[in-house]
């Protein structure tokens, strides 16, 4: 069998699926490779990487498709939706496509890969349980996004991170607050505590108190009832708008007192809930920055605007979109790492074989055989959810 990996279309997607240290790991399961050339190139990872490991390179997409047994990209579907169509239509019966494919934001566009006879698997869908830790992507993205959120806040603000002491007096360090102790939001804080900042974090969760004290940050605790607060796949779940309204009150204070506010709360398959008003910004210290990770999906702030930079009441809000490709190199290594752990579930000796009684095969795949298997997206489709613009 043979495993195709095309470059990336999407403006600004600089990553590529797999990287050529896990070339190897392929070919032990029996599998052959074949690369669009010049698709690692700006993650790094020239041609001459990859053939040194055994792969051919071929000269289009087109022969990536034709040859390969499973295609692996980071973005489809969904997530590429200006080229949907097009990748779609050099899909061929009995393919097996693994990518990050948005299927719970363009239900459509993902359960479209049917009519193609092929099996899809979205990397989204990766249920959080412990034996699948190893292969969850989003999780790997969140760890870049929340490393690299924090260095574009330190390159904004204009003030240090430390406290520094100097013979002209003593800097005092910068106050930052971080929304949603995630992955991503874990690692913000880390980021910001090693850079010398005073950091603080909030979730709904109360469980994650004690990984927040761990990464050298103070919990924030708000007189809130949360319930329950994940789905059965491990994923944060909307809580109402009437707990929102009440977690903004409570909030205002803490926003206010910090200089920065990295805010990382998503919801799979729902706008991003808004956490900061106007309202909010307004009594912020002038020259106080925010960095919304949830940008993409509307903000977690009420005046975000996705990769766009603004300025209110001399608050500056940065909106900065798909941030693990601003990271191209690692976020590579990561992701290809993510897909070589599922693959390992499913090919033995090179032969593949789409276990659906296995719960990580049966989560995350969305059409099988030509047929949609996911019963969420399945939900969405016969529910006439509208597709959202992504």
């Amino acid at each position: 069998m043979i495993v195709g990996i095309p470059a990336e279309l999407v403006s600004g997607e600089d990553r590529v699926a797999i990287v050529p240290a896990d070339v190897p790991a392929l070919m032990k399961m029996g599998l052959q490779v074949v690369v669009e050339a010049g698709a690692g190139m700006r993650a790094g990872f020239p041609d001459a990487a990859y053939v040194e490991r055994g792969v051919r390179t071929v000269a289009s997409r087109t022969d990536v498709y034709a040859q390969a047994d499973i295609v692996l990209k980071v973005r489809a579907a969904g997530a590429d939706p200006g080229h949907a169509d097009k990748e779609r239509a050099m899909l061929r019966p009995q393919q097996l496509l693994i990518a990050f494919l948005e299927p719970l934001w363009e239900p459509r566009l993902a359960a479209s890969l049917a009519e193609r006879g092929v099996t899809a698997m979205a990397m989204e869908l990766i249920p959080r349980i412990s034996r699948a830790q190893s292969m969850d992507a989003l999780s790997s993205m969140a760890t870049v996004a929340g490393y690299k959120a924090v260095l574009i806040a330190a390159a904004s603000m204009p003030r240090m991170f430390p406290m520094l002491m100097t013979a002209a007096g003593t800097v005092t360090p910068a106050r930052v607050f971080v929304i949603g102790a995630g992955v991503a939001g874990l690692q913000a804080c880390a980021t910001a505590k090693r850079l010398g900042a005073r950091v603080e974090a909030y979730d709904v969760r109360a469980a994650v108190k004690e990984q927040v004290e761990s990464v050298g940050a103070k919990f924030v605790e708000l007189p809130l009832e949360t319930g329950s607060s994940e789905d059965k796949g491990g994923y944060a779940k909307a809580l109402g708008d009437d707990f929102y309204e009440r977690q903004r009150k409570l909030m205002a204070e803490v926003v206010a007192r910090n200089d920065l506010v990295i805010t990382t709360a998503a919801i799979p398959g729902k706008p991003s809930p808004v956490l900061i008003t106007a309202e909010m910004v307004a009594g912020m210290q002038p020259g106080s920055l925010i960095v919304d990770l949830a940008a993409e999906r509307g903000g977690n702030c009420e005046l975000t605007r996705s990769d766009q930079i603004i300025v209110a009441h001399n608050v500056t809000i940065i909106g900065p979109g798909n941030l693990p490709a601003t990271v191209p190199n690692h976020a590579s290594q990561l992701y290809s790492r993510n897909l070589i752990n599922l693959l390992r579930l499913m090919v033995k000796d090179g032969k593949l074989t789409v276990n659906m009684d296995d719960e990580i095969i049966r989560e995350s795949t969305v059409v099988h055989d030509g047929k949609v298997v996911s019963a969420r997206i399945n939900d969405l489709i016969g529910a006439g959810t509208p597709v959202a613009s992504s």
